[in-house]
């Protein structure tokens, strides 16, 4: 998926995937939703509309923001991890456990 540049046991290594663009256009996409969506409950709050109704859409800008994330990680993961494991087992491992950290 992504990962076009990963620094890789001290090396900076760029990588080209058929379906990157494909990946980038989804990591957009959803963004933007989020975006457009937590604009939309700023201006529900300015116009005191009803709590419920806000809350479901900051709900909806949370989903959103954890599929982008899920798929950024996913892609990381199937590319620079991937390689790193082989070139360097130990920073790989590193780099899982900071990674895990972050999404707790």
């Amino acid at each position: 998926m992504m990962c076009l540049r990963c620094n890789l046991g001290g090396r900076l290594l760029t990588y080209t995937y058929m379906h990157h663009n494909t990946n980038k256009k989804k990591l957009l996409k959803c963004s933007k939703q989020a975006q457009g969506t937590l604009v939309k409950v700023m201006s529900m709050i300015e116009e005191n509309k009803y709590c419920p109704e806000i809350i479901q859409q900051v709900d909806s800008v949370i989903g959103l923001l954890k599929a982008t994330k899920r798929e950024l990680l996913s892609g990381h993961l199937d590319t620079c991890v991937a390689h790193q494991l082989i070139d360097n087992k130990k920073k790989a491992i590193d780099e899982l456990i900071k990674i895990y950290n972050l999404s707790n």
